[in-house]
């Protein structure tokens, strides 16, 4: 009879193993990713996050010796509260694993405002495709960052790449002007939609309509399918009046029901089709250039306003006019003309 705290190793899975939450170098992010680790590729997500110097600059390190790679798929997946992306995610995810494709979610929820802490619940309603070890699944806050998308999500997307998935699935916050940032770091973008929602067609955001690539009408089943199928044609009609900027291209609008699974097929498809266009036009690779050189410009710019605070005379300055303003003593335009001459004077 074995003691009372003694473990019974017939109840534990042999292919178990502890792994201690040591510090990482960088040559085992870099094995583990090669050797597609989801637990190397999850710490090296978490460092990407961290706000810790020495950390963000091992992520930095790390993100400058990734490999190039090629014949991936970047995908946002946007739409209204409650439309069922995580489940469609889930659905379409797990669908891509059977047919031998290798999908990375990058779910990203929205934060506090206050405390800027998150649910993370994603994961939880994604049960299936968490599951596949075919399959990873990274939950993210959106911290104070716009566009429906986490701080970091750009440089998530190459980590997860570097680890071997070829499909990357970006779950955005929520519709919004804001979301059409997703678009600068994909491939082309799925927005989802309620049924019964082309009745709402003419409150659409007209930047969503035009970085739109498919339309997947949610919840086609049961008593919503009639619904369902008068949403698809109305916004089937609509989308006639949006050029794509790829030529040859008009967003298609398909039904599916993530709960019954039905209508994923098409979805694949489409994405097949739309990459194999794009790329034969030498739009596909185009697009990442043009996505490449926004991302430079905006991570230098953010570098030199941090610089720029450094400055004690800039972070002072700006601290007593935020206050003069909160007075009511000084206009906006003159604070900022005042700012505007003291960075002339000290960098020019």
């Amino acid at each position: 009879m074995k003691g009372k705290n003694e473990i019974t190793h017939d109840l534990v899975n042999p292919d178990f193993s502890v792994r201690h939450a040591s510090q990482l170098q960088l040559q085992d992010f870099l094995l583990g990713l090669k050797n597609s680790d989801r637990y190397i590729l999850g710490r090296a997500i978490t460092l990407l996050e961290s706000k810790i110097p020495d950390k963000r600059s091992l992520a930095m390190n790390l993100l400058s010796r990734l490999p190039v790679v090629e014949g991936t798929v970047r995908i946002g997946i946007t739409g209204s509260p409650g439309v069922g992306k995580s489940t469609f995610i889930d659905s379409f995810g797990s669908f891509l694993v059977a047919q031998g494709c290798r999908p990375a979610v990058l779910a990203i929820d929205p934060s506090s405002t206050k405390n800027k802490g998150s649910i993370l619940g994603d994961k939880t309603r994604m049960l299936s495709l968490a599951s596949s070890e075919k399959a990873f699944v990274r939950p993210s806050p959106s911290s104070s960052s716009l566009g429906g998308t986490a701080d970091m999500t750009r440089e998530a997307i190459s980590l997860c790449e570097a680890a071997g998935f070829n499909y990357i699935l970006i779950e955005t916050v929520g519709v919004g002007q804001s979301e059409i940032e997703v678009s600068r770091m994909t491939d082309l973008n799925i927005v989802l939609l309620q049924p019964g929602a082309g009745d709402e067609i003419q409150g659409i955001k007209r930047g969503i309509m035009e970085v739109a690539d498919l339309f997947v009408v949610n919840k086609a089943d049961g008593i919503q399918l009639a619904l369902a199928e008068r949403t698809r044609q109305m916004y089937g009609q609509a989308a006639h009046f949006f050029l794509h900027e790829l030529q040859g291209w008009q967003s298609p609008v398909h039904l599916v029901s993530s709960l019954e699974k039905i209508g994923l097929e098409d979805i694949k498809q489409s994405i097949d089709s739309y990459v194999r266009l794009s790329s034969e036009s030498s739009y596909f690779e185009l697009k990442r250039k043009t996505q490449l050189k926004y991302w430079f410009q905006k991570q230098v710019a953010q570098e030199i306003q941090e610089q720029a605070f450094k400055q004690p005379k800039i972070k002072s300055t700006f601290e007593n006019l935020t206050r003069t303003l909160d007075d009511g003593k000084i206009s906006i335009y003159s604070a900022t003309n005042q700012m505007q001459k003291l960075i002339q004077e000290i960098f020019l």
